[in-house]
């Protein structure tokens, strides 16, 4: 009984329409056959597998192309008797070469095209192509009618020997028929063919003049075709060649049967691998020509489609609908004017969910969802029967009879008109009934009505919703959009008053409707005021969103503009950077010459002296530049601020070059002391000088003599720039640097040695990689300037 209840609700809700167009994008008839006996899927799983392999056959057809399944056919007959023995006729087996390459093409569509995972893996992984045994037929068999030459050697020599046999017979037969002696004889001059054998047409009352056999004669019995005895001999040669030729390729076809006939049980496989593919990508072919979309597919009864379309309406002129059930609510009551979409709705609905639960793809909105029911049962449509003296309304109850008797918590339950071709009053009072009878049972329900009773029943029982087909008054036409929430309006008066019916009877009409039904009437049109207002809010809301999205992303685009920009204005500026850095590094390089010839001519003290100040100012000027060209995050240095005014003979520190000095005047109006450092006298700025308090004790091992250190008393920075410098004296300067900040006590320490050409970075590295005192190093990390850093902890 459930079978037939099924059975008849594919035919009401018209499933087999979409089977038929499934068929029709099939490419063989073993495919075309499974489509037109599709049917929903007896599990969740295998539903969800068929949408899932639709969804990917439509997503590898829009990124490569669908593959061809042209020439794949049913050779169940031809393998089995290649596989028992039986010679194959020539077309048979280039059927048989014709779906070998549909296979290979198969496979090498996978293989070349495909590089990510599908649900269709296993299909393709199925296939094995066997080129060999394809060649080798196709080199064979040209036609169904022509045997290749290069099928074996012997056809070939054998067809050598016919071709000289047939040259000698024509040459012999063409000297008779340009004779003087024979050619009066002739009907025509030629040389033509009969029962295989070379003859020439005589006129009947010579054929006693022409010696030879007669073969044939003219259906007007003026001719007569003669086989002159010169040529019986070479004749008989021929018909010898031909039955050569006949038997070898007896033999070649055999030959290749045998072959088709070990490997029948793969390409046998291999076919229906083909065939299910083919069927797959119809499937896919079918959902883009209805612009479908793949839903979610549960097993908790919740239905929510979005812009659905009936799959059989044409999609420029259909309407998309919302179309909710099974979550707040599990009965959805529809009202609305006849012709209004009430029927198409509730078919949509059930229609789509059969799509979905046999494995296919549907013409919604993406995210929409659907349920994998137990059984869709449909009461829709008229099945009054004469000869079962069955009225429209006793028909209608025997169906909903049979799926009461069917209906559960995994049911989905579609009505149409319910109630209706009876008393309204009896009609509308069984409706609501059956409505909780199947509430009750678990069953999700769909019902179309124009019975005011079952609006106000949905109004006032939890779990039942009013939905409604929307109606223009003004156009006296339906907009077929579904509105759930929303109970229908009959709309009786109104559009009888637009047609023109006098005032008068409209009036009276009004006074004879009870005062509840028009209170109520009353409610549904301010609810149908309140929501028209509100989809203009909504419209409104949506266009400025829409607007808002657009200026957002525009002020995106622009911000990557300005940005991309800055990079390339910071990149230009870093290049010219570099340059003045290397035109100051030359100029420098320069300078340091002239100071080593000039050390030639003082002496060693003095010139070192020299060079020493000279490259401190090179150098400073050259971290300056290098700053600008590759700027490194780094940490202010702690601000020094002198403990007192300097006076003359303060010893003093030069920051710039790490050198004792002594101080020879007190800070001019400028802001600068003259300082005496070695036999150097120079003026520094204030800002750059550290005083050295008196009594200040340091370790040293000056003529092997220790001396006790304090500690807290030393001063230095826990970082050393080396930009600029040149790695002697980069390294020199870490060295004493190290030593400093050991005898300061700290244990981490920053080199910012830049990232330029990475040189002065290697070096760095090279040289604390074997330093006594270092304990580790590593790189700066995002916000301790990166690769132009390196941290160092100390032992």
């Amino acid at each position: 009984m459930l079978q037939k209840l099924t059975d008849r609700s594919l035919r009401a809700l018209e499933y087999h329409r979409i089977t038929e167009l499934l068929s029709q994008e099939c490419s063989c008839p073993d495919s075309a056959a499974t489509a037109l006996a599709l049917v929903p899927c007896g599990t969740q799983e295998e539903a969800m597998q068929g949408i899932a392999e639709s969804d990917d056959a439509c997503r590898l057809t829009v990124k490569f192309g669908g593959p061809s399944f042209s020439g794949l056919r049913n050779l169940d007959n031809s393998l089995h008797r290649a596989k028992i023995g039986s010679s194959l006729q020539a077309g048979e087996l280039l059927h048989v070469a014709a779906v070998l390459a549909v296979i290979r093409a198969l496979r090498r569509y996978r293989d070349n095209t495909i590089k990510e995972s599908t649900y269709l893996d296993a299909l393709f992984d199925q296939l094995s192509p066997n080129k060999f045994l394809e060649d080798k037929i196709n080199a064979a068999i040209i036609s169904e009618d022509e045997i290749a030459d290069g099928a074996s050697p012997e056809l070939a020599d054998i067809r050598r020997h016919i071709k000289r046999a047939e040259a000698r017979v024509r040459e012999q037969l063409d000297k008779m028929i340009r004779s003087a002696t024979y050619s009066k004889y002739l009907q025509e001059s030629i040389v033509t063919i009969r029962n295989g054998r070379f003859v020439v047409p005589v006129k009947t009352e010579c054929r006693g003049d022409v010696p030879g056999l007669i073969h044939d004669t003219s259906s007007s019995g003026a001719t007569v075709f003669i086989e002159p005895m010169s040529v019986v001999e070479a004749n008989n040669e021929l018909r010898l060649l031909y039955s050569k030729e006949e038997k070898e390729i007896e033999r070649i076809l055999s030959e290749l049967s045998a072959e088709v006939g070990d490997f029948a049980d793969l390409i046998g496989s291999n076919i229906n691998s083909a065939v299910k593919l083919d069927f797959i990508f119809a499937k896919a072919r079918l959902s883009f020509k209805m612009k479908a979309a793949a839903p979610r597919l549960g097993s908790d009864g919740v239905i929510e489609l979005y812009r659905a379309r009936h799959p059989l309406l044409d999609i420029k002129k259909a309407v998309p609908v919302d179309i909710n059930l099974g979550g707040s609510f599990g009965t959805l009551v529809i009202t609305g004017p006849n012709t209004g979409g009430k029927t198409v709705a509730i078919k949509t609905l059930g229609l789509l969910t059969l799509m979905a639960m046999s494995g296919l793809m549907i013409p919604v909105a993406d995210d929409s969802r659907l349920s994998f029911f137990e059984g869709v049962l449909a009461d829709i449509g008229d099945e009054q029967s004469i000869e079962q003296s069955l009225s429209t309304f006793s028909s209608h109850m025997t169906n909903i009879i049979d799926i009461l008797g069917h209906c559960g918590s995994g049911t989905l339950v579609l009505l149409d008109e319910l109630g209706s071709g009876t008393d309204p009053v009896e009609g509308a009072a069984l409706a609501v009934s059956i409505l909780e009878y199947l509430k009750a049972r678990g069953a999700k329900t769909a019902a179309t009505t124009h019975y005011a009773e079952l609006k106000i029943y949905a109004l006032e029982t939890e779990g039942v919703e009013n939905a409604c087909c929307e109606f223009d008054i003004a156009t006296l036409k339906p907009t077929f959009k579904l509105l759930i929430g929303v109970p229908g309006r009959s709309n009786a008066f109104a559009i009888s008053e637009r047609l023109g019916l006098c005032a008068e009877v409209i009036d009276r009409a009004k006074e004879l409707v009870s005062s509840e039904n028009s209170r109520f009437e009353d409610v549904v049109q301010g609810l149908e005021l309140s929501r028209q207002q509100m989809e203009k809010e909504k419209d409104k809301a949506a266009k400025l969103r829409i607007e808002a999205e657009k200026s957002r992303t525009e002020a995106e685009q622009l911000r990557r503009e300005l940005a991309s920009e800055q990079e390339r204005e910071i990149e230009k500026a870093r290049i010219q950077a570099r340059r003045i850095v290397e035109q100051a590094r030359a100029q420098s390089q320069t300078l340091l010459d002239e100071l080593d010839e000039l050390r030639k001519m003082r002496s060693t003290e003095d010139a070192a002296a020299l060079r020493e100040l000279a490259r401190s100012q090179v150098n400073l000027r050259l971290r300056e530049l290098e700053q600008t060209a590759d700027p490194v995050s780094e940490k202010k240095p702690v601000e020094y601020k002198l403990p007192r005014a300097l006076r003359a003979g303060d010893t003093v520190i030069i920051n710039d070059i790490d050198k004792k000095g002594s101080v020879l005047s007190p800070q001019d109006s400028s802001g600068y002391v003259e300082v005496q450092a070695g036999i150097i006298k120079t003026r520094v700025p204030v800002s750059k000088l550290r005083l050295v308090e008196s009594g200040a004790t340091e370790t040293s091992k000056k003529y092997g003599v220790k001396t006790d250190i304090d500690r807290s008393k030393i001063s230095a920075s826990s970082e050393l720039n080396l930009r600029g410098m040149m790695v002697d004296e980069a390294l020199m300067q870490l060295d004493q640097f190290i030593d400093n900040a050991q005898l300061a006590s700290l244990s981490i320490i920053s080199i910012i040695h830049g990232k330029g050409t990475g040189a002065l970075r290697s070096a760095v590295q090279q040289h604390l990689k074997g330093h006594g005192s270092v304990k580790s190093y590593r790189l700066g990390h995002y916000g301790e300037g990166d690769s132009g850093v390196t941290i160092v902890e100390l032992k």
